[in-house]
């Protein structure tokens, strides 16, 4: 997750001051919609590469201007996270992949700090809508996927979100890293042991584009 995040920083910024664009900022609120790539994981102790799940993100946004370089955001996405992680040991193989579908709500500040250029971050709250667990094993024998419904995942999520942007007249380009702070399993009791499966939190890289409707 970090590669991924410090390489497409570096394309955005190298795309940012090499492009020109008469983006102005307006007076009044800005209403559009957005959508891209997520990138997503789950960690415990700290986040790493491994186990990225791609998948997607999409809603609509709200700017409300406070001066003429600071504005509020609000936004309603539907975002789906998650995990993947491959399994080879002397037993079995195959691929589990924890699909999380959520309604996130992020309230952002957004400070521009130049003409196309602006920085956002603030906090997010997310209700789990839909979590869906596959598993794909070379032998066909290991199927855990049934032993997993919506009851055993927290409801709600909430972290903090921080990004980049560029505003190029109506349309847009951005990155933003989301650090989940709830743990995403419920804790579970099996044959008299206690244990949260997935114990970990949501860490997850999007790669967005957003349309100015007014």
């Amino acid at each position: 997750m970090k590669n991924i995040g410090k390489i497409s920083i570096a394309l955005l910024l190298v795309f940012g001051f090499t492009a020109t664009s008469n983006a102005q900022v307006n007076d009044g609120p800005q209403f559009g919609i957005k959508g891209g790539a997520n990138f997503s994981n789950l960690y415990t102790d700290e986040v790493d590469d491994n186990n990225v799940l791609t998948s997607f993100n999409a809603g609509i946004y709200t700017s409300f201007p406070i001066t003429d370089f600071i504005a509020i955001q609000p936004e309603l996405l539907y975002s789906r996270k998650g995990s993947e992680l491959v399994y080879d040991n002397a037993f079995l193989s195959g691929t589990a992949k924890f699909k999380l579908n959520y309604i996130e709500i992020p309230v952002l500040l957004k400070v521009n700090l130049a003409k196309n250029i602006s920085v956002h971050a603030g906090p997010y709250f997310a209700y789990l809508v839909d979590a869906q667990v596959t598993n794909e094993s070379d032998s066909g024998s290991f199927d855990f996927e049934d032993n997993y419904d919506n009851d055993d995942f927290n409801k709600f999520d909430a972290g903090v979100a921080a990004g980049v942007g560029f505003d190029f007249n109506n349309f847009g380009i951005g990155l933003r890293y989301n650090y989940g702070l709830s743990t995403v399993g419920k804790e579970r009791t099996v044959a008299g042991q206690t244990y949260t499966i997935p114990d970990g939190k949501n860490s997850n890289l999007s790669l967005y584009l957003s349309m100015q409707l007014n």
